[in-house]
């Protein structure tokens, strides 16, 4: 992509090391979550006495909105609000509504959405599409409600997602999406039932390959379910038209089911990297800027959202970050496990800079 290109699609959208555009800011709430994924935040390390962010420690609504606005006029569209789980976070309607408010340089609204673990949304989503949440995705690794609260680790049943989720589409924060994160020989077993599930639901599902990021020390290849094969599962029984691509740095890559019986992604971050295309930044809840989901070394950001501090000056610095930006670590990643077999480099928790 061309730089000139790029900033025909973003306006004043900057340029990191490999001529990658600014278009995403994923924003982290809070890093405690009332799950226990082994994938993320396995107890046996976030256990009861794990020293989670004091409330002190976390940015402010005011904070973040004077971030988001210095990532909007650098050419940011979507704002994904994460965690953590983002839910437990007190008042957080008022920071989405500050959120929605904001437009870019080009005077198009910015695009608000959320990713959650969906326990809290039944009570919350009619109140978060008040203040201007447009859009929601939700975890979900499992109707089965044993392997869920297998996979969940605190007994929380399935029924309270599902609640959550028809309560997301009843008030319209759509196209509501399901993440489903794959492993194999855990639940591998549902991609059918969930798939057949959301069928003609209007609900997009979205299966994940299973990434050694956050809590997975354990990760290993063999608990990869490739995105072909989960794609040859489900077309075993339907027949799947490939989607028109419509951002070259969207995650997913999606496919209508013939019948139209809606759609199907699928993120395939092990097998076929797109670290090429990524547009996006991520924020932590303590104000930490990381470049990269696979990063392990970040920007703070909090000395320079003060009132002191003129948005100017934290507009350059978020510049000046970007523009040396050269991560691809997914791609990285698949070296060195072609190599040593296995993980052979830290990265930052995945609870506090979300997925």
């Amino acid at each position: 992509m061309s730089e000139q290109s790029a900033q025909d699609k973003s306006g004043m959208a900057v340029l990191d090391a490999l001529r990658r555009p600014l278009l995403d800011l994923r924003l982290s709430v809070i890093d405690k979550c009332n799950f226990r994924c082994p994938y993320c935040m396995p107890k046996d390390v976030f256990g009861k006495d794990y020293a989670f962010l004091k409330h002190a420690q976390l940015l402010s609504f005011d904070e973040m909105r004077k971030m988001a606005v210095a990532f909007v006029a650098l050419g940011v569209e979507k704002i994904r609000i994460t965690g953590g789980e983002p839910l437990l976070r007190k008042d957080i309607e008022r920071l989405i509504e500050s959120l929605a408010r904001l437009s870019t340089p080009a005077g198009k609204s910015v695009s608000v959405s959320m990713t959650t673990n969906g326990v809290l949304l039944g009570a919350k989503a009619q109140s978060l599409k008040d203040a201007g949440l447009e859009r929601v995705t939700v975890s979900l690794d499992s109707l089965d409600d044993g392997i869920f609260r297998q996979m969940n680790d605190v007994g929380i049943g399935v029924g309270r997602v599902l609640d959550g989720i028809a309560a997301a589409c009843r008030v319209g924060l759509a196209p509501v999406k399901i993440n489903t994160v794959v492993q194999n020989g855990l639940n591998d077993g549902q991609i059918l039932p969930i798939a057949d599930y959301f069928r003609h639901s209007g609900v997009t599902v979205r299966f994940i390959e299973f990434m050694d990021v956050g809590g997975a020390a354990n990760w290993s290849g063999a608990s990869v379910l490739r995105s072909e094969q989960v794609r040859e599962r489900i077309e075993r029984r339907h027949a799947l038209i490939a989607a028109p691509v419509e951002r070259a740095s969207d995650t997913a890559r999606y496919f209508q089911y013939a019948d139209g019986g809606g759609e199907v992604g699928f993120i395939s971050s092990v097998s076929a990297p797109f670290c090429g295309d990524c547009s996006r930044a991520r924020v932590s809840a303590d104000g930490q800027l990381f470049t990269c989901l696979f990063a392990n070394r970040s920007l703070d950001l909090r000395p320079y959202l003060g009132e002191q501090v003129s948005p100017a000056a934290l507009q350059t610095v978020i510049a000046s970050a970007w523009r040396a930006r050269d991560d691809r670590y997914s791609e990285w990643r698949g070296e060195q496990y072609r190599e040593h077999g296995r993980k052979k480099y830290p990265t930052v928790r995945m609870s506090l800079v979300g997925g």
